[in-house]
């Protein structure tokens, strides 16, 4: 089993993690019916990618009755940490100030957005005093 550490979730193993932290513990046939909401996907397909989530580690699984049931073995936010860290190191040579500047400048920015993003860096330089 992997470590969380070494955890990549791909985008499809992201769309159950985002369903399972959303609805909770979930059998697999709750998680497809969910999916087949939006992209044509089998059962089968289902089952067998939840089954690898197994064994890497994504999720947990309770076998103790027939249903299988599915919880996210790492938080929201733990998954989000991992990936940000993932795309700084590889695409902006890890500098963070390089991705907070590239968001920015390709979105519109709302006031209410830079208000936010400002008190977070006051606090942070606050903290760091």
């Amino acid at each position: 089993m992997m470590t969380q550490k070494n955890i990549k979730p791909t985008d499809s193993e992201m769309e159950i993690l985002q369903l399972l932290w959303q609805k909770g513990p979930s059998s697999v046939r709750e998680i497809h019916d969910e999916l087949s909401k939006t992209k044509d996907a089998g059962y089968t397909t289902t089952l067998k990618l939840m089954q690898i989530m197994h064994e890497k580690g994504l999720v947990s699984r309770d076998a103790s009755s027939k249903v299988h049931i599915y919880t996210a073995a790492l938080t929201q936010q733990q998954a989000q940490q991992q990936l940000v860290t993932k795309m700084i190191d590889h695409m902006f040579n890890g500098s963070a100030a390089r991705l907070v500047m590239h968001t920015i400048g390709q979105k519109h920015t709302s006031k209410e957005e830079i208000a936010l993003i400002k008190a977070y860096l006051e606090e942070l330089e606050k903290d760091k005093k």
